[in-house]
């Protein structure tokens, strides 16, 4: 991936083929040439400019993206993690940051974590679950081609804990204009609040409310709570433009330089 995107600018400044590093305190200066050794000698001051632009704009895209993604390697030393994962490593998570290292405070976790990145040594890629209850979470384990990154890389792509994030909704209910009570409702409709606790917490009828969800059913669409909750669930997630753009060992160091 970081191959295809790197191709038109690689023409326009005639940079030399290069795999781009993930933007990391730690990983900045291990950029690698695809098939070959370590490049960060070999660029001029120019070409490290022109690919720097890009380097940004990818650690930008990675804080865009509402999944929790990590870098780490064979000890689980994290390497990179983006915006969506420093704020799902919340302390109820099965995972957490003990330091530059991923711990899961759970034995069973625990193993369960040391198995899946000794197999993604091993090329294989995994699905695995941590967690009970409402922390139960599933994580993608994928080894990386280690001819593109850092020798034992495996990226680590979190899970959701809820099955519709609030920004999505209230994003989707600005797009279907529901008004503030119709779009409170759909919040709770997709965590799986019934009606008539709705209407307890809300402090009205429940009648009231079923004429909010039949309201909220004409504008979406839906032929029923199901239905509506589906369309939400699938909406591409949002993340909030209010965000810390640091990185969570320090500042993202973009720099191809050594």
């Amino acid at each position: 991936m970081l191959e295809s995107f790197a191709a038109p600018l690689r023409r326009a400044a005639a940079v030399p083929p290069v795999a781009l590093p993930l933007p990391s305190t730690r990983l900045h200066a291990t950029t690698n040439v695809a098939r070959g050794p370590a490049v960060a000698a070999t660029l001029s001051g120019a070409e490290r400019d022109a690919l720097a632009p890009l380097a940004r704009c990818m650690a930008h895209m990675l804080d865009e993206i509402d999944y929790g993604m990590l870098l780490v390697d064979a000890d689980a030393q994290v390497l990179y993690l983006n915006h969506a994962a420093r704020r799902e490593l919340d302390r109820d998570h099965p995972l957490q940051l003990a330091g530059n290292v991923l711990v899961a405070p759970n034995s069973g976790d625990a193993t369960a974590l040391q198995e899946a990145l000794a197999e993604a040594q091993r090329g294989k890629r995994r699905l695995m679950t941590l967690g009970t209850g409402e922390q139960f979470v599933g994580i993608s384990v994928v080894p990386l081609n280690e001819n593109e990154t850092r020798a034992g890389a495996t990226l680590l792509v979190l899970g959701k804990r809820n099955v519709c994030e609030q920004l999505s909704v209230q994003g989707y209910a600005r797009a279907v204009a529901l008004t503030p009570a119709e779009t409170r409702v759909l919040e709770l409709l997709c965590v799986g609040v019934q009606p008539t606790v709705i209407a307890s917490r809300q402090g009205v009828a429940v009648s009231t409310v079923r004429t909010q969800i039949g309201s909220i059913r004409a504008k979406t669409g839906a032929n029923s709570i199901r239905e509506l909750v589906r369309q939400v669930a699938v909406l591409p997630p949002l993340v909030g433009a209010l965000r810390s753009s640091a990185a969570a060992f320090g500042a993202v160091r973009m720099s191809l330089a050594s």
